[in-house]
């Protein structure tokens, strides 16, 4: 995965709280504990959707810290070449190029959603939550979580081989929780949200043929500001480990090394033939009209 070093990154995308102390926090779930939490959430939507996180408490955090990293280091795409916390800001700006392309296509206005990093905890607009829960996106303040020390885990704890495409194709699966709540998608999971049939396992997975939809056509979409793709390279080993970390977080494989066997009644995300499945939809087709799980 190569970015254009010339490229200029637009840091209003990304708000760095890394460092800023998130406020009361009040996570559910009874003993299920940490790993449980993980299970539940990885690649999620957002923690009070299914009741792990508690309301309320404190007020969302102020914006930034003192030591903003990503808008005092995060400026090119050598920047992001060489950096993760600015790969992930380049990551944000294409996916929302892309999105913000596809939308006018249509005759649609794509808002953009903001990408928070954190470190442990934080509050959001959907509740506090930690990082024990994963990435997610909350449709309330349509913004994008992220604690970085969650891509460490996805190797360590899930397995998966990592890399900056592995990390590409989770935050592209969080932008396709947005353009759910953008087109009204999310509003069709309601109590449906457990099951291997359930709205809840369609959302995910059209979340991930979402993210291929966009990985189809990174190298493809240009900066407004440039006229350039931002990403000029990917490679299939890129696709390979963006694969890899699809099949990682299947309901089936964690449950698998968590348990020791499988429960499709409880599964919120899909399995992960199913995930890499719609992942390779959507990147074969470029088309998110192909990414219709609900039908």
């Amino acid at each position: 995965m190569q970015f254009d070093d010339d490229a200029r990154l637009d840091d209003s995308q990304v708000e760095d709280r890394r460092g800023f102390p998130g406020g009361g926090l009040a996570i559910g779930g009874g003993a299920i504990g940490i790993l449980g939490l993980v299970i539940a959430l990885v690649l999620g939507v957002d923690p009070g959707m299914i009741g792990l996180s508690g309301s309320g408490g404190a007020k969302p955090a102020g914006q930034g810290t003192g030591a903003d990293q990503v808008s005092q280091e995060c400026r090119t795409g050598a920047d992001a070449n060489k950096r993760q916390d600015c790969r992930i800001l380049a990551v944000v700006n294409s996916v929302q190029n892309y999105w913000q392309s596809d939308f006018a296509s249509r005759g649609k206005k794509y808002a953009q959603a903001q990408t928070v990093l954190f470190t442990d905890r934080v509050s959001t607009a959907c509740g506090p939550a930690s990082s024990a829960v994963g990435p997610f996106y909350c449709p309330g303040d349509h913004k994008a979580y992220f604690d970085l020390g969650f891509f460490n885990d996805m190797t360590r704890q899930l397995g998966a081989r990592g890399g900056p495409f592995a990390e590409a194709y989770v935050v592209a699966h969080e932008y396709g929780h947005h353009v759910q709540t953008l087109l009204g998608t999310m509003d069709r999971v309601g109590s449906d949200r457990q099951g291997a049939d359930s709205a809840s396992v369609k959302l995910e997975l059209q979340a991930d043929c979402y993210a291929g939809v966009w990985t189809h056509h990174a190298t493809t979409t240009p900066q407004a500001s440039t006229g350039r793709p931002l990403i000029t390279r990917l490679t299939d080993e890129d696709i390979a480990r963006a694969l890899d970390a699809a099949e990682s977080v299947g309901d089936d494989r964690i449950q698998q090394r968590a348990t020791g066997k499988t429960n499709p009644e409880t599964w919120t995300h899909g399995s992960s033939a199913q995930r890499t499945q719609w992942f390779t939809t959507g990147y074969r087709t470029g088309d998110p009209a192909s990414c219709n799980t609900f039908g």
